[in-house]
């Protein structure tokens, strides 16, 4: 998989179209001239979300009303297609090869990983961003998962909002049990693809862990379901419908739903010892990116090519000594793309890249100017 242009109208400050090499590409500058921008358009194109901001319509240029990232992938020497992601009025349209596809058909024609200090949160974060690491993670290999979680949110919206209903109009727990009957059937029944989906990545990324790449600690994951020591997880759909019933008074005094995959957590341990608690940022950072390599071998394994990878502000996040075995791991495998305030990084790495200097959203210079150079590495 290969991104070999990028073309951009409207959308934050960026200008222009960009012609990019299959291994290192460094885009370099003054903080704040837009380095960033570049990487979020990518990721736009490959997921149609923003790593930055929940609402698109922010990303349009001022006084603008649409804006648009469009890019050709090359998927082999016979298979090449433009991929165009459309902004407007709030509102959000793709297309390949200009003719309009599901979404699910869109995402397997280019996949991105971010890393950057939000990504952070997996480690540091709430429980959520772990869940969504595992989420985004198999949607890179499943797209139609999608679909599942989008109907296992809506559930649980409905139901929170029939507890809530229940709650304020005092229903009595027979009228509650009846009435959250349907909903919690459909839960039971996208949960259990959701566990078994998780369970299923976790033991592939095990598979493609390369727990001391980059220190001598050993990096272990573990799922952990809300249902664990409950009951027989073997059986998981018999298991969460008896813990359902269990707790329809708890439900309805609370308010919302309390049983569910939405409750379950990714536990990281290095050494034995949880990560987040105890780890020193390197730690936890070396172990952030043991994860996401590990996502990028998952990912090369199901679909024999890997996704690009993107990382933004690199040597403010890494270290020097971090950041030469990771680069010397990428090269040959994905096209990976960064952004970097240091001339020190240039010149450390920059010497087999192609290197773009950015400022005001525009690119001034770039080399090697022949990006086809890297055609053949």
């Amino acid at each position: 998989m290969f991104l070999e242009s990028l073309e951009v109208l409207n959308f934050r400050n960026l200008e222009g179209k960009l012609s990019f090499g299959r291994n290192l590409n460094i885009f370099s500058g003054e903080n704040g001239q837009g380095k960033t921008n570049w990487l979020e358009a990518m990721y736009l194109l490959a997921t149609t979300k923003s790593f930055r901001a929940s609402r698109l319509i922010e990303a349009i240029r001022f006084k603008e009303e649409m804006a648009f990232v469009r890019g050709i992938v090359n998927r082999s020497a016979e298979i090449q297609h433009q991929l165009q992601v459309t902004l407007q009025a709030g509102t959000r349209s793709f297309t390949v090869n200009g003719k309009r596809e599901p979404l699910t058909r869109y995402l397997s024609e280019l996949g991105a990983i971010v890393f950057n200090a939000d990504s952070l949160e997996v480690i540091r974060g709430a429980p959520d961003a772990r869940r969504k690491f595992l989420d985004g993670g198999i949607v890179g290999i499943y797209p139609a998962y999608l679909q599942t979680l989008a109907d296992y949110n809506r559930v649980i919206t409905q139901k929170n909002s029939l507890l809530q209903t229940a709650q304020e109009k005092e229903y009595s727990l027979a009228k509650t049990e009846e009435l959250l009957e349907p909903w919690n059937s459909q839960l039971v029944e996208h949960a259990t693809r959701i566990y078994k989906s998780r369970v299923r990545f976790i033991e592939r990324l095990r598979e493609h862990l390369q727990t001391k790449l980059f220190g001598k600690e050993e990096i272990s994951v573990r799922y952990i379901s809300s249902l664990e020591g409950k009951g027989d997880l073997s059986d998981f759909a018999a298991l969460l419908s008896e813990r359902l019933k269990l707790r329809v008074q708890a439900e309805l005094i609370t308010g919302r739903a309390l049983i569910g995959t939405h409750r379950d957590e990714l536990e990281i341990l290095f050494d034995g010892h949880e990560l987040k608690k105890f780890g020193s940022a390197g730690q936890q950072r070396s172990a952030l990116l043991s994860l996401i390599l590990a996502n990028l071998g998952v990912y090369f394994a199901q679909n024999n090519e890997y996704p690009v990878f993107l990382l933004d502000d690199i040597d403010s996040e890494l270290d020097y000594k971090r950041i030469a075995p990771l680069l010397e791991f990428l090269h040959g495998k994905t096209q990976t793309f960064v952004t970097t305030s240091k001339e020190s990084f240039v010149e450390r790495f920059g010497r087999d890249a192609n290197l773009f200097t950015v400022s005001g959203g525009k690119v001034e210079s770039t080399y090697p100017s022949d990006a086809s150079r890297f055609a053949g590495r």
